[in-house]
């Protein structure tokens, strides 16, 4: 499977066959919570937050894959990504894209 972020791919021509995505919603433990609200006082990385949006990110590229392999598609173009705060510690990162079959 190809996923790209361009609208094209490069001596390829392929046809359309729809909109693809996938989510995660994560949200952290009330302790690495209280731990991150006591680092944002003195400033730097939020090391848990970070790893938090890097596994989520990751599962919902997995989901958009599978959804454009029930599809039949060949690659994913114009893939993008998108995050949201749901609340206080919980984010939603979804993944989207363009499922297509090469000609």
């Amino acid at each position: 499977m190809v996923i790209v972020t361009t609208e094209t791919i490069s001596g390829k021509k392929f046809e359309t066959l729809g909109i693809v995505s996938g989510s995660m919603v994560q949200s952290k433990n009330a302790f690495k919570d209280i731990g991150a609200g006591l680092k944002s006082m003195v400033g730097g990385e939020l090391v848990s937050y970070t790893k938090m949006l890097s596994e989520a990110r990751e599962i919902a590229l997995q989901r958009m894959i599978a959804q454009a392999q029930q599809m039949g598609a060949d690659a994913v173009v114009g893939v993008r990504f998108s995050s949201s705060s749901l609340m206080q510690g919980a984010a939603e990162l979804m993944a989207f894209g363009t499922a297509v079959k090469f000609a």
